[in-house]
């Protein structure tokens, strides 16, 4: 392991993008969302250590971003949609009166302009592949990446791997930042083996057979995690633990035979990495994001009360489980693509989004979505990989997964447009 190349995530190495004394200056983008908010709300009860200076979102709450960007007095505020633009410096007008209101960017390389805008750390809350050209700049402007956007690493690994430097991205994904964490402990020359914990889902547990008349109410019920619908029905194929697969080898180049997938229903070990000496590290909290979010922002300090602890007053159970590969048969197929490496995974992560809208839509049973999936993969055919891969040929190989499985799914919109 000591001659292989250096991995994107170590946290024993630390960027420096040569920010002074005091609070961090912080980007964040999708800041209307899930992890947004969550970090907004980190950085609220920690004025000393972060202040934000930018905003960005999709623009599908104008209200909620302007109050942000009130309450957080921001220099700049992004917006992917232009047609919300007036709707926006209306709902800033209310929060600020007469007061100057921030810079207004909008469009859809709004997102990508702020990240590589002057600040120690961006953080990259967007879902989608549309987050690669904020990461891809985040990286060529020198600041530290807090990378929520595992799509980032999924479409565009190779991009993302020559651009960025040793310590230089810090993962926001629980299970990656429980990774991140866990190798702390050890060199990379002793990690044997790295253990990415899944909730199992809704239908953890359910043989294959049992899966075929499951309903997308079934699908949206999880069990732990209250997330949009689509990471939702994700997680009940486990198509996100397969993404999270390909990130972790990405991440820390470990190969796809040492990245092991269990099953631990109750969501509180996130993560583990196994040590050549037998020991097995792993790292705990009840299910909140702000634990993993303040990593990112923070490292290599830790930031105090981010997340609630355990009560080790009370009794609890912990179980693990293996994965069933036949009824779930997602991992292995993104342990496949991810080893086919350069378009593959853009292709697997961009038809697995038209099969999710159109199970949601009625027009393909669960146990189709990843039979679809399959499919396009295979029918993709030789990827474009290696040091000839760009971003132009990343988004060529999404537009085609994307219309063959509206082909083979009978969709006519696509689910980017349906976003």
């Amino acid at each position: 392991m000591s001659d292989s190349p250096a991995p994107l995530a170590d946290p024993h190495l630390v960027f420096d993008p040569g920010a002074g004394d005091g609070p961090k200056d912080v980007v964040i983008l999708g800041s209307t969302g899930s992890i947004g908010t969550q970090a907004i709300d980190l950085v609220r009860r920690h004025p000393d250590r972060f202040r934000v200076t930018a905003l960005s979102a999709n623009g599908g709450r104008v209200a909620l971003l302007a109050e942000q960007a009130h309450t957080l007095k921001v220099r700049t505020v992004a917006v992917a949609r232009e047609d919300v633009v007036p709707a926006l410096r209306e709902a800033l007008t209310a929060h600020y009166g007469a007061e100057p209101l921030p810079e207004i960017l909008a469009g859809p390389d709004a997102a990508t302009l702020l990240a590589g805008s002057d600040c120690h750390t961006v953080l990259n809350g967007i879902t989608g592949s549309i987050g690669l050209a904020p990461t891809l700049a985040a990286l060529e402007a020198g600041r530290t990446l807090a990378l929520a956007n595992k799509e980032s690493l999924i479409v565009g690994g190779p991009l993302v791997k020559a651009l960025a430097k040793p310590g230089q991205i810090i993962p926001v994904d629980s299970e990656h930042a429980a990774l991140f964490q866990a190798l702390a402990a050890g060199t990379r020359a002793d990690v044997r083996k790295l253990v990415v914990t899944a909730s199992g889902g809704p239908f953890r547990g359910r043989t294959k057979a049992e899966l075929g008349d499951v309903t997308v109410e079934d699908a949206l019920a999880h069990p732990t995690w209250a997330m949009g619908p689509v990471i939702t029905i994700n997680s009940a194929t486990l198509v996100n633990k397969g993404l999270e697969v390909i990130e972790a080898h990405l991440l820390y180049d470990i190969p796809f035979d040492r990245i092991e997938v269990v099953v631990h229903p109750q969501s509180y070990v996130h993560s583990m990495v196994e040590f050549t000496d037998g020991s097995t590290i792993a790292q705990a909290t009840p299910p909140d994001m702000r634990g993993p979010i303040a990593v990112g922002l923070g490292w290599p300090e830790r930031v105090p009360d981010a997340a609630p602890a355990f009560d080790w007053s009370k009794a609890a159970t912990w179980e693990f489980f293996p994965l069933d590969d036949e009824a779930f048969p997602s991992v292995n197929l993104a342990r496949h693509v991810g080893r086919l490496a350069g378009t593959a995974p853009a292709v697997f992560n961009a038809a697995n989004e038209e099969c999710v809208e159109a199970f949601r839509s009625g027009a393909l049973p669960f146990n189709g979505i990843m039979e679809t999936v399959t499919r396009v993969v295979e029918e993709h055919g030789t990827p474009v990989a290696g040091t000839s891969l760009t971003v132009s040929d990343v988004l060529e190989a999404e537009t085609w997964a994307r219309a063959r499985a509206r082909e083979l799914t009978g969709q006519t919109e696509t689910a980017e447009a349906r976003a």
